[in-house]
């Protein structure tokens, strides 16, 4: 008999990324911008809809250092799960690298046997958010260091990401734990998480954000939450409920951010490795300082940033009360400016690089350092001018083809389902133009790659059906590779991805062939782009 409790992670970021919330009798659903609880939304003032995070304790930088690089050779944490109707499966293990960023590690990956099992291994010296990941479906549950943990996955339609738009409408992984004692962390917070929930839902119109929330309630549900959930000897879990509860009074302007911070971040260590604390700091630091200050406007901003001057930035914002600690304001200023490369009418996204890039250099604090490369990272992920990943798929007759073999050509890259209307409807439009490019120019290559489930989808649909015959170009099958889509940021159908001949991203995002690019290519040479002017404006 399976006992436990069950994870469930609702959603997230339109983009596709991972929100996070424990549920037992009532689940707690995160969206961007805020916390669904039991069936109302809480607006939060955060630029991140992962709540549900992974807390530690705080480690001396180089000794954190020493035990990640012992960390490569160790185990001490096991996950062992049987999955009905997955074998043949991968199944990953990812974890966050920082709550900044919010950039995904693989940990470990493997197969399920014939036999529906599967074992990873995995290393942490923390309470750490781990993400466990099928195909497109996926859950979240912390691990604890020296913990083997036994999981479920009942019956589950794996088509289900064909029937709808799993990235903005996710569908959770059905994870069940089995014999999994009371106390466990998962356990504990899920009985937090409920009866949060339930007060919640049963005085919500006290808490509706579209009225005026009565502070009074909110001293209530910490009383609830003392006696229901009180603190254990897990200081994981009462470190969970204390930046919890802090960001939810803070999203319901129960207390200031001066408040705030001379409670949690005045005259204290910044827990980078405790991810509650890390995410609350965000939270309350969210927008504060790239959109402007109440002392300095947001041109004043991007002009020190577009000229590169860090010092003064740095010190201008050191005039705030709340930014006087020089740890906390230099931290505060790699979130700004991380926040200020999407500002592109304000900022100048290289030189928002450069100045991250500059702090990160500067930097007396060696986290800061790391955080510094880490954004820079993520922020350079698949965008203009960067190589883009390779991969090997088979054709319809089952040849392996590799992105490789392009090379020296401009790759026009399609991803698409042969069932929806609108992949149909551009397939159209290339088939179009299709001959008429491919003659006047041979470094040209359209490349479809098939995301539905079965090959034979893609077999039929291209040997057996008139339609599928005009679309005489290069056709692969994804061969079940979601990491590949991952890669490529597909969250919808049609995905359209240029490449140039040097294998390098041309666009951060590539028009459709309905927007009438294919007309006007940067394949085209001089030629070909002035005999396609009017003839009064040629030459």
């Amino acid at each position: 008999m399976r006992a436990g409790t069950a994870l469930r992670e609702w959603g997230g970021e339109a983009w596709g990324g991972r929100g996070t919330g424990t549920g037992g009798g009532t689940s707690v659903k995160t969206f961007a911008g805020g916390q669904y609880f039991g069936g109302w939304l809480v607006t939060i003032k955060t630029n991140t809809s992962k709540e549900m995070k992974r807390s530690v304790k705080l480690l001396p930088f180089v000794l954190f250092v020493l035990l990640a690089l012992v960390a490569g050779a160790q185990t001490n944490i096991t996950i062992q799960g049987e999955v009905v109707d997955g074998a043949g499966k991968e199944v990953y293990l990812y974890h966050y690298t920082d709550m900044l960023t919010l950039s995904e590690e693989l940990v470990a990956q493997t197969t399920i046997n014939q036999n529906r099992h599967f074992e990873l291994k995995a290393y942490a010296n923390y309470p750490t958010l781990m993400i466990l990941q099928i195909e497109n479906y996926s859950q979240s549950f912390f691990v604890e260091p020296g913990r083997d943990y036994e999981v479920y996955v009942p019956r589950f339609d794996w088509d289900l990401n064909e029937k709808k738009n799993i990235f903005l409408d996710p569908e959770v992984l059905p994870l069940e734990f089995v014999n999994m004692p009371k106390d466990e962390l998962n356990g504990l917070i899920s009985n937090y998480e409920a009866v949060v929930a339930q007060y919640l839902d049963d005085h919500r119109i006290f808490f509706d954000a579209r009225f005026r929330p009565q502070k009074r309630y909110f001293d209530s549900l910490e009383v609830e939450v003392r006696q229901k959930a009180p603190d254990t000897r897990n200081e994981f879990f009462n470190r969970y409920k204390r930046y919890q509860l802090a960001s939810l009074k803070y999203s319901l302007h129960f207390d200031s951010r001066k408040n705030m911070v001379n409670r949690y971040i005045k005259n204290q260590p910044i827990l980078y490795y405790d991810d509650n604390y890390m995410s609350f700091f965000t939270t309350l630091f969210a927008n504060t300082v790239s959109k402007g200050t109440t002392k300095i406007p947001i041109w004043q901003m991007a002009s020190w940033v577009n000229n590169l001057r860090v010092d003064v930035y740095l010190d201008s914002l050191g005039t705030d009360t709340l930014l006087r600690n020089e740890q906390v304001r230099e931290l505060v200023a790699l979130q700004a400016l991380q926040e200020s490369f999407y500002q592109s009418q304000y900022y100048e996204p290289g030189k928002v690089v450069s100045m991250i890039s500059l702090i990160g250099s500067k930097s007396k604090f060696p986290e800061h350092k790391v955080l510094a490369e880490r954004i820079i990272a993520n922020l350079h992920k698949l965008e203009e001018g960067k190589a883009v990943p390779t991969f090997e798929l088979p054709d319809v007759d089952k040849k392996m083809v590799s992105l490789e073999s392009f090379k020296g050509k401009w790759v026009y890259m399609a991803f698409v389902h042969v069932g929806d209307p609108n992949c149909i409807s551009e397939l159209e439009t290339m088939a179009h133009f299709k001959d008429s490019i491919y003659g006047k120019n041979k470094n040209v290559e359209f490349v479809t790659i098939c995301c539905d489930r079965e090959f034979q989808k893609m077999y039929h649909f291209l040997k057996n059906s008139k339609r599928g015959s005009k679309y005489n170009w290069t056709w692969l099958h994804f061969n079940g590779n979601y990491r590949l889509l991952e890669h490529y940021q597909v969250v919808s159908y049609p995905h359209f991805i240029l490449i140039n001949p040097e294998g390098q991203l041309q666009y951060a995002i590539t028009p459709q062939p309905a927007s009438g690019f294919l007309m006007h290519g940067p394949w085209q040479t001089k030629e070909q782009q002035e005999a396609e002017k009017p003839f009064f404006l040629r030459y």
